[in-house]
């Protein structure tokens, strides 16, 4: 079955025309309002999100500032405990070098109050070493070198008191310059060739060599005029002998060449046989054994001589050496020319070694002492 229609009324045919105007121009403000509110809705929102971001960047960054700010101010901590340190050893090494400065302030005064004495000290104390130096080494140079260098100190410092030693000084070092001190080099090497000469000597009795064989002594040789003397009547008698042959006859010449035979004979005899003068008879009896020993000692002797020459004892040297001089004339051959040539150079040693030692500047010495007695 159908529902039977239902019949509405007629709407009224009119409208409202100052209503609805009203109602657009309400929504449309409306609208515009909505948005204008959700334009701002959503600035807002982002700027809301831009401040949050920034807080929390600024927020990150004040965090590691701070932290930062920690470490360095636990670094300024630190710093400052060293700096305090620091400062504390500064503060005691400066009073070290306060009281060391004060120390050499003091050692300044005590050595510009006793300028003098020190320097009276010092040059007592240079000349004595320069005298053991001297007696070491056997030259003046090194005392010489002394005392110039003394003079010097002396003249700069200019000191009334110390005219006296600056005297002294001049007379001991004129004194020095004057004397001649042999040259000890010189000499150890004439002893050398001394003792190589003792082997060589003849003796004055019949010598022997290395092997105990007897050797012929060396004859003195003959003057000139001598043989010259001898030579010229064996010339004569000959040629009175060849010339009276030619004339006399055969008896005559017979007897004749019986004298110049007789007399040849004669002087072949006188030449072979010499007659000399001994003064030492011990010289002439000494053996072969007792020959080499004799050198030896000798040797010893001159040996001895060295050895003291080198230890500045000159006094021994000399007394050594005049014992070999008296062992050469008493044993030995003193006509040989290799015996004159080592009693020449005995001699020069002998000469020379009382000029070895070096003169000590005595007067200087005691006016220093008596300067630094009277301080």
């Amino acid at each position: 079955m159908s529902e039977p229609d239902v019949i509405l009324p007629p709407e009224p045919d009119y409208q409202p025309v100052a209503t609805s105007d009203w109602m657009r121009w309400a929504v449309l403000v409306l609208s515009a309002v909505c948005v204008g509110g959700a334009w701002l809705a959503w600035t807002t929102q982002k700027k809301v999100d831009t401040l949050e971001q920034e807080l929390v960047r600024r927020q990150q960054d004040s965090q590691g500032q701070a932290t930062e700010a920690r470490l360095l101010a636990r670094q300024a901590q630190e710093i400052s405990r060293e700096a305090a340190a620091r400062t504390t050893l500064l503060e005691t090494r400066l009073a070290e070098v306060t009281l060391q400065r004060s120390q050499v302030e003091d050692l300044i005064k005590s050595m510009s109050l006793s300028r003098d004495e020190n320097l009276v000290v010092d040059i007592e104390a240079a000349l004595r070493v320069a005298v053991q130096q001297s007696a070491l080494t056997g030259s003046a140079e090194p005392l010489i070198a002394a005392m110039k260098s003394a003079e010097d100190r002396l003249s700069r410092a200019r000191q009334p008191r110390l005219d006296s030693v600056r005297r002294s000084l001049a007379k001991d070092l004129d004194r020095l310059k004057s004397t001649r001190v042999a040259d000890l080099s010189s000499l150890t090497i004439r002893l050398d060739e001394a003792i190589r000469l003792v082997d060589e000597l003849p003796l004055i009795s019949q010598p022997v060599d290395e092997s105990g064989r007897a050797l012929a002594r060396p004859t003195a040789p003959v003057p000139k005029g001598k043989a010259a003397q001898r030579a010229r009547p064996a010339a004569s008698a000959a040629s009175s002998v060849e010339t009276a042959a030619s004339a006399a006859p055969l008896g005559d010449q017979l007897m004749q060449w019986g004298q110049s035979t007789a007399r040849t004979a004669w002087q072949e005899a006188q030449a072979l046989v010499r007659i000399t003068r001994i003064r030492q008879p011990e010289a002439i009896l000494i053996t072969p054994e007792q020959s080499f020993f004799l050198r030896e000692n000798l040797k010893l002797r001159l040996l001895n001589a060295r050895l003291a020459l080198l230890s500045r004892q000159s006094a021994s040297a000399v007394a050594d050496v005049n014992v070999a001089q008296a062992a050469l004339t008493k044993y030995f051959d003193t006509q040989s020319r290799k015996t004159q040539l080592l009693q020449s150079l005995l001699t020069d040693v002998a000469t020379q070694s009382q000029q070895t030692l070096v003169p000590r500047p005595d007067d200087t010495l005691a006016s220093l002492a008596a300067i630094a007695g009277g301080r």
